[in-house]
């Protein structure tokens, strides 16, 4: 199998070599590095890689350039799996990243690189196809829930198990996390999507179906 291949936007010299070295160390190839928002497009479009990698501030303006190279690249090449880390959470930004569809597509806050097997997991998640939100993401999203939203039938654990999902973690991962075998993160799984109304499909389809319902009941 051929590693995974991923391009690496950040203007700061240090972040994205840094980066690039966690990343290539874990068996995912860097095929291109870019310091800026329009060099990313460039290397983006040049190498088509299974994930971009995104700094939300970067030149030219050093404002939400990264941002808005990152929401091009999932108009234009949705193939292409993007993973946007941010210094601080801005909901907005999550929400115009995601939009309808929460297939390839990740958003950290920086200081979450440092946890290095989180983060390469993310990266992992997110270049095939999954998603995988920041921690403090998935709690604003929980806190902002409507009165009366799907998610209401889910219970304590199910909510548990969903808001992992959201994260990125397999069933492998859920369980580890949680501290129970995976049979049990498939039951609760299983239970989450029939209460949500998400049609027996790919398991990865319904998981990306779970985490889309989760952002809408936040909105």
């Amino acid at each position: 199998m051929e590693p995974l291949r991923a391009v690496i936007a950040d203007d700061e010299l240090l972040l994205r070599e840094g980066v690039a070295r966690v990343l290539e160390e874990a068996g995912i190839e860097v095929v291109a590095r870019a310091a800026d928002a329009p060099e990313l497009l460039r290397r983006v479009r040049g190498h088509k890689p299974d994930v971009a990698i995104v700094d939300v501030r970067m030149p030219p303006d050093l404002t939400d350039d990264g941002l808005r190279a990152a929401i091009e690249i999932r108009r234009e090449l949705p193939e292409v799996g993007v993973l946007v880390f941010s210094q601080h959470l801005v909901e907005r930004f999550v929400t115009e990243l995601m939009g309808e569809d929460a297939r390839g597509v990740g958003y950290l806050l920086k200081h979450r690189i440092a946890d290095l097997g989180y983060f390469v997991d993310a990266v992992r998640s997110v270049a095939q196809g999954g998603t995988a939100l920041d921690p403090e993401v998935v709690a604003r999203m929980f806190g902002r829930r409507r009165r009366e939203d799907p998610l209401e039938a889910l219970t304590p654990r199910e909510r548990e198990v969903l808001a992992l999902m959201a994260e990125g973690l397999s069933n492998q991962g859920i369980a580890e996390r949680l501290t129970v075998q995976p049979p049990a993160v498939e039951k609760h799984a299983t239970a989450i999507f029939s209460k949500l109304g998400i049609a027996r499909d790919r398991a990865e389809n319904q998981r990306v179906l779970a985490v889309l319902a989760l952002l809408r009941a936040a909105r």
